[in-house]
């Protein structure tokens, strides 16, 4: 077995991607995005936070929502203060989901980690 890691600087990381059916899929970007909703109460705020577009945050959204049987975000029109968006039931269990997935992905492949950073190239940045 390869020593660990001599540059921590230089670290492997996971990002899950789950097909869900033809053409649909969740991943990292949607699970944050409903992360961000379920924190600030609004799609176009999440969208913000992310540095998305108010479009490209509904348009996710939207695919979020067609793709499971029941809706995942729920939104409410309104003026200044009145409108906003949350998790649905549905929402929080896709959410807790996918994050109780990324975790134990993590955890199984974790040695793995340090032995392929550790034969990656030194850059000058790490």
């Amino acid at each position: 077995m390869l020593a660990p890691n001599p540059n921590p600087a230089r670290t492997v990381r996971l990002r899950i991607r789950l097909v869900l059916g033809e053409g649909q899929a969740l991943g990292p970007g949607k699970a944050d995005l409903l992360e961000q909703i379920d924190a600030l109460g609004s799609i176009a705020a999440a969208g913000r936070a992310m540095g998305m577009s108010y479009k490209r945050a509904w348009s996710l959204v939207e695919v979020m929502n067609t793709t499971f049987a029941a809706p995942l975000v729920e939104s409410s029109r309104g003026g200044a203060g009145r409108g906003g968006a949350r998790l649905t039931g549905t929402g929080r269990i896709v959410l807790e989901c996918y994050r109780r997935i990324e975790d134990r992905a993590a955890e199984a492949a974790y040695a793995d980690f340090d032995i392929l950073a550790a034969l990656l190239p030194e850059t000058e940045n790490g």
